[in-house]
C-alpha cells in the first residue's frame, strides 16, 4: 500500500542562489548542493532540494505555509529539539496535502525531532529512507494532522500524531493509516 505512488515530482529548474545570512525566505524552486540553516521561511509552493541538506541549527527554525518540498539526490532534512517548524501543505493543485517527499531512490534519514511549539500537517513521505520522529512536541496540533510514511519509523519522546485527516488531506487521505502497515 503506498499512498502516494501516483505522484510525479517536477521537473527540475535552474538552481537558485540561497541568501546570505541567519534569516532569509526562499522563493519556491530548485535548490542545489547547498546546507540551508538558520530561521528559513518558504513561499508557498514547490521546492525541489537537489543534495541539499535542510540543517537550521541551534534554535533555527524552518516556516512555511501552503508548501511542498521535495527531497532529490541525496537531500535531506534534519530538525533537532531547540529548533521550531511550522510547515503546512498546498491545499488544491497536484501536490496537494504533501508536504514533504522523498522520492524512491533518496536513501537518506528523515529526522524531525522539533521543539514543543512545532507543527507539520499533512504527508511526510520518505518510502526507502528511516524517519526518526520525536520531541515533547504534538506535531500535528492545532487541528492539523500528520501522515508519515517511510522505510522504517522511530517514534520517541511525547510526540503524538492525529489520526483523522480527513478535512485535511481529502482525496489523499490514507484510509488505512490507523494500522501499521509494512510493505514489502
Amino acid at each position: 500500500f503506498d499512498p502516494l505512488a501516483d505522484v510525479v515530482p517536477p521537473d527540475y529548474t535552474l538552481c537558485l542562489p540561497v541568501p546570505k545570512g541567519k534569516t532569509y525566505t526562499l522563493a519556491p524552486g530548485t535548490y542545489c548542493d547547498k546546507t540551508l540553516s538558520g530561521n528559513i521561511t518558504l513561499e508557498p509552493g514547490v521546492y525541489i532540494m537537489r543534495g541539499t541538506a535542510i540543517k537550521p541549527g541551534g534554535n533555527g527554525s524552518l516556516t512555511g505555509q501552503g508548501v511542498t518540498i521535495f527531497l532529490m539526490e541525496g537531500a535531506q532534512i534534519y530538525i533537532n529539539a531547540n529548533e521550531q517548524v511550522n510547515l503546512s501543505p498546498p491545499t488544491s493543485g497536484p501536490y496537494a496535502g504533501i508536504t514533504i517527499f522523498e522520492n524512491h531512490e533518496n536513501t537518506s534519514a528523515l529526522t524531525l525531532n522539533g521543539g514543543a511549539n512545532s507543527v507539520i500537517s499533512g504527508f511526510v513521505y520518505a518510502p526507502d529512507a528511516p524517519v526518526s520522529y520525536a520531541g515533547n512536541s504534538d506535531m500535528s496540533g492545532q487541528g492539523d494532522c500528520l501522515r508519515l510514511v517511510g522505510k522504517t519509523v522511530q517514534m520517541t519522546g511525547n510526540s503524538s500524531i492525529k489520526t483523522d485527516c480527513s478535512a485535511v488531506l481529502g482525496s489523499r487521505e490514507m484510509y488505512a493509516s490507523r494500522l501499521i502497515t509494512l510493505v514489502k
